[in-house]
């Protein structure tokens, strides 16, 4: 049973994607991790409850998260099907196509051929007629770039996606896709880019600024950095942490003693904030207004609130903003 819609949308902030009129939370739920087939339904049931009742409407997929590969669209699909499916036009749904999918030569990158067939099969383990953002998940070297954006524009014409967006692509790479879409009228309007207080590409190759000045929206993965950006690690590594019981996408090398130096510096001054460190690194991701929406993973539905807990504080004052560039500087 999902809470009243009136009180589900005061709990949430809610920003304008680039110059479309599409509207995202500043979180959103990713099913990147947690939703596969090693996962427990019913906490996948409850987290995306969680979620929906406290304002989050944008949940993102990608027709490869697992395990195994297609997982977490099929249990999203079932997700729907128990009763968050009713609410459809309240829900903001994306997947993506770009990664290995299946074996063979039309299961990767970029192609008209993959791209098409990706959706199609996305859309049938959700149970879906189409998805609100369809993603190019990351740039194809070999496959002409105006192959993949007439793909993705047809698709939107083909009435089986709403909007397009691009992920893990560069400020140059925007730049040259985005031209094609203007040039096609393709309702193109957000790049998905992994961003943190440890992973600042998007400052440093200028996507930020160019997509501010350009009308994208950017909606950011990985905000804690796997984890480090919590207090999981202040005191070294957990037994039962992501490094300990996965290793797939966070090494115990990544914990250094200048790593720990910073999240313990910054956890300091996120108790000044009256925030816990998480909060106050999801808050500074926001804190220029050129983010869209952040998106969080979460493994219990307690995490997904303490996220959305940060949303009472998202200034940062100029002190604070000079603190954490010096602790982060710290080598």
């Amino acid at each position: 049973m999902y809470i009243a819609k009136e009180t589900r949308y005061d709990q949430m902030k809610y920003n304008r994607c680039g110059a479309s009129g599409l509207l995202l939370p500043a979180v959103s739920l990713g099913l990147w991790h947690n939703f596969g087939s090693n996962g427990n339904f019913d906490n996948m049931l409850q987290m995306c409850q969680t979620a929906f009742d406290h304002g989050i409407t944008h949940f993102d997929l990608a027709n490869n998260y697992g395990p195994k590969p297609g997982a977490a669209e099929e249990n999203f699909g079932r997700i729907l099907a128990k009763g968050l499916g009713a609410y459809r036009d309240e829900l903001v749904i994306s997947t993506k196509a770009g990664y290995d999918m299946w074996p063979g030569p039309y299961g990767n990158w970029g192609s008209k051929k993959y791209l098409v067939a990706s959706l199609d099969q996305s859309l049938k383990r959700m149970g879906l007629s189409y998805v609100d953002i369809y993603y190019h998940h990351r740039p194809d070297p070999a496959t002409p770039l105006e192959e993949t954006a007439r793909a993705l524009d047809g698709i939107v014409h083909s009435g089986k996606a709403l909007y397009i967006g691009i992920s893990n692509y560069s400020q140059e790479q925007t730049a040259a896709i985005a031209s094609l879409f203007q040039e096609m009228g393709t309702p193109f309007i957000i790049n998905q880019r992994k961003y943190s207080m440890f992973a600042r590409d998007i400052e440093m190759d200028g996507l930020k600024d160019y997509a501010a000045g350009h009308g994208i929206g950017i909606i950011t993965f990985c905000p804690l950095a796997q984890g480090l950006l919590t207090d999981r690690y202040l005191h070294g590594i957990p037994s039962d942490s992501r490094i300990k019981t996965d290793g797939r996408f966070l090494q115990e090398s990544a914990v250094t003693e200048d790593v720990l130096y910073k999240i313990r510096a910054l956890n300091e001054l996120a108790k000044e904030r009256g925030q816990s460190l998480a909060q106050m690194a999801l808050a500074w991701i926001l804190r220029d207004g050129d983010i869209t929406s952040v998106l969080i993973g979460a493994s219990r539905p307690a995490q997904i609130l303490e996220n959305i807990g940060m949303l009472g504080n998202l200034q940062f004052d100029e002190e604070e903003r000079a603190k954490i560039e010096e602790i982060l500087a710290q080598v």
